[in-house]
């Protein structure tokens, strides 16, 4: 189907829509298609958010109890610390900044049906240059110009860093996967070479490299008298404006024509070749841009070694929240409360340290089934349960 045709069919079910509503005004009924859009909506998110967390901190607790501690204690730290303290809602905001901005590159590629998993290189390149550079360009610069310098220098290498995966399946049809994979694996390690070789501080008796500190007064400013730095701000606008984009712009309708039937884009008359170069260089634009906004927002410096590893994190909320914008930002600020909630909370249980990233993994397993048989019902097929109770039901009524 055409780009065009599909926009006319979506139009002509909209005043259908429109048409059926009309009617059933006319013949009294109250209940219009929006009070039904809104419980299904309502039924949607319990069924796909609520029930799954709250299957996930059942299981979670039970462990918890298994091993000895108070589950009770344990997630009040998570709330307390995450939440309700104030300095530890600040540290969930600060940690959301970098999330978002990953989670707009990915939001821009899945939507496109491209598979970009190189985020942690492109990440951590644009956070080594920097974490190298920062120091020494704010002598020579307002702080301001440096800012916008370092920013922008950091979005174009990581999306610098994407040609490579981009031509190969533009040009060959070379599976993405493979070499995003691949180009990541390369750009750790380069990271790490960039701050050993070319930026390494000159102070002595460091047990590990690192670049030069920047100072806290050339970061990026901060938010009303606190220590969240505007980088949430950047990514804020960031996964919003890509959320806006995809749904109301020109380039939006075609990366999503592109994602939904490569044939049908190739029918339509798009490019879809240089569609996808595109789309692999917003993408690594704003997985280098994270990097960079987590250097001057939080670290200051780059070590050799640094990967917080956080592109597959949020690779499953992104999926979670259909590539939905204000969905995805709930999502990063739940993860970001169980991930600094749970950093006190086990250390006070005396469980190993990675036992927060368990809770965060089986909250994800149990939404991931959620969405399984949300589909399953959207296609009409029985699921286990429902043929379960149809047969309990069976049973009772032979019974009677």
């Amino acid at each position: 189907m055409k780009a065009s045709d599909r926009v006319r069919t979506e139009l002509t079910d909209e005043n259908a829509d429109g048409r059926a509503s009309a009617s059933d005004r006319r013949n009294g009924k109250t209940s219009g298609p929006s009070e039904s859009s809104r419980t299904e909506k309502i039924r949607r998110a319990m069924l796909l958010t609520i029930l799954p967390l709250l299957a996930a901190i059942l299981t979670g607790g039970l462990l918890i109890l298994a091993l000895g501690e108070n589950p009770i204690a344990f997630y009040g730290t998570i709330i307390d610390r995450g939440i309700v303290s104030p300095s530890g809602l600040q540290e969930t905001l600060i940690r959301m900044a970098p999330l978002l901005l990953i989670a707009a590159g990915l939001i821009v590629a899945f939507s496109a049906g491209i598979w970009n998993l190189g985020g942690d290189g492109q990440f951590l390149l644009g956070a080594s240059l920097v974490g190298g550079l920062a120091a020494t360009v704010s002598d020579a610069m307002p702080r301001g110009l440096m800012l916008i310098f370092m920013l922008g220098m950091s979005a174009a290498v990581g999306g610098a860093w994407t040609i490579v995966p981009a031509l190969m399946k533009a040009r060959y049809g070379i599976n993405e996967i493979i070499t995003t994979l691949m180009m990541s694996a390369i750009g750790v390690n380069l990271a790490s070479l960039i701050v050993k070789v070319w930026f390494l501080t000159p102070e002595r008796g460091l047990q590990i490299p690192r670049t030069r500190i920047l100072d806290v007064s050339d970061r990026l400013p901060t938010l009303f008298g606190t220590r969240v730095h505007s980088g949430l701000v950047i990514g804020l606008v960031a996964v919003i404006a890509v959320h806006l984009m995809m749904r109301h712009t020109t380039l939006g309708l075609r990366l999503n024509v592109l994602g939904a039937n490569v044939k049908a884009a190739h029918h339509s008359g798009l490019k879809v070749s240089k569609l996808i170069v595109v789309t692999f260089l917003l993408s690594g634009m704003f997985m280098g841009l994270a990097g960079g906004v987590e250097v001057l927002g939080v670290q200051g410096l780059v070590r050799a070694g640094f990967n917080p590893a956080l592109t597959l994190v949020v690779v499953p909320l992104v999926f979670l929240a259909r590539m939905n914008g204000w969905v995805t930002i709930a999502f990063v600020f739940l993860l970001s409360v169980l991930t600094i909630g749970g950093e006190l909370a086990t250390r006070q249980a005396g469980l190993p340290n990675d036992f927060g990233l368990l809770i965060v993994a089986l909250v994800l397993i149990f939404m991931t089934v959620a969405e399984y048989f949300e589909a399953r019902r959207i296609r009409g097929e029985r699921t286990v349960w429902q043929t379960m109770s149809d047969r309990l039901l069976a049973r009772g009524g032979a019974g009677v």
